[in-house]
């Protein structure tokens, strides 16, 4: 993407600049952040999603307004992006109250997200976040437990962030579809909602509308899919749960985990789920 055509590549190839920062890309959509704080988007503008107040597709970068952006995460047909001043930021698809203005309503610009946040991520009409206080959030849809709030169902949704528990420990959150988890400052790590094939790594494919915790207490950054999880521990290990139909737990086998199971080596830094769960990528200490 990025190459002002829709020519397919089988080779990277440059988006044009020298001086980015920090990417992310998800539903037909790419953004990415300079280092002098400029934000810029390119893909599918179909529900807004680039933020140029319309619905324009775009096949070269186009820049947000503003100068002081630091990360993005592509979510459903839109973004969420943080400023340097921890405020929080959302456009595109606002359906299931995704962007948090007490509303369904769709915005091809950036609004700004009530609160001073540290860490939040977005996914499948739902969202959550931790505030600089330590407490976390969650809002959008919740049909399967999936904000963590003790209650599910199609009725239930949220267009506003509301308080999951009443704690002021936690560090990041991680989210898949219908899914979400969080880690707290002690390194422990705990998921909720939609327990498919054991993605919510307690042995058992029980639905949990309310956080459970994984066991451990070393537990560092997380990456989730509909149907896996793959996880690193601050001691340099992965470990993986949930699908492993073509090996995406890197077991050398095909059999499915609903608890943690190790990926051999112990110097692993960046993880990520991709693919929709049918692969992993992570990146090693060298």
């Amino acid at each position: 993407g990025g190459q002002n055509n829709t020519v397919a590549y089988s080779s990277p190839v440059q988006v044009p600049g020298t001086t980015w920062s920090f990417t992310s890309r998800g539903n037909k959509m790419s953004a990415a952040v300079k280092t002098d704080g400029t934000l810029w988007m390119w893909g599918d503008g179909s529900y807004g999603g680039l933020g140029q107040n319309d619905t324009t597709q775009r096949s070269s970068p186009v820049q947000i307004p503003g100068t002081t952006w630091s990360k993005c995460y592509i979510g459903i047909n839109g973004a969420f992006a943080f400023k340097t001043d921890g405020t929080l930021w959302g456009w595109g698809e606002g359906g299931n109250g995704l962007l948090a203005q007490n509303n369904n309503t769709r915005y091809s610009s950036p609004v700004q997200i009530d609160g001073n946040w540290s860490h939040a991520r977005t996914s499948n009409y739902r969202s959550s976040g931790v505030k600089t206080d330590g407490t976390l959030w969650s809002w959008g849809a919740n049909t399967k437990g999936e904000l963590g709030l003790n209650n599910r169902g199609p009725s239930y949704y949220y267009s506003s962030p509301v308080q999951v528990g009443s704690g002021t420990d936690w560090s990041k959150v991680f989210l898949g579809s219908e899914k979400a988890g969080a880690i707290k400052t002690d390194g422990t790590m705990w998921t909720f909602g939609n327990n498919y094939m054991g993605t919510l790594g307690q042995n058992n494919t029980t639905y949990y509308s309310s956080p459970v915790q994984i066991p451990g207490t070393t537990w560092s950054d997380a990456s989730m899919s509909y149907s896996n999880v793959l996880a690193t521990k601050t001691d340099g290990t992965i470990w993986g749960w949930g699908n492993n139909t073509v090996g995406n737990l890197g077991q050398n086998n095909r059999t499915h985990r609903s608890s943690p199971v190790q990926i051999p080596g112990t110097d692993w830094n960046i993880v990520q789920v991709i693919g929709g769960g049918s692969a992993g990528m992570a990146i090693k200490v060298i």
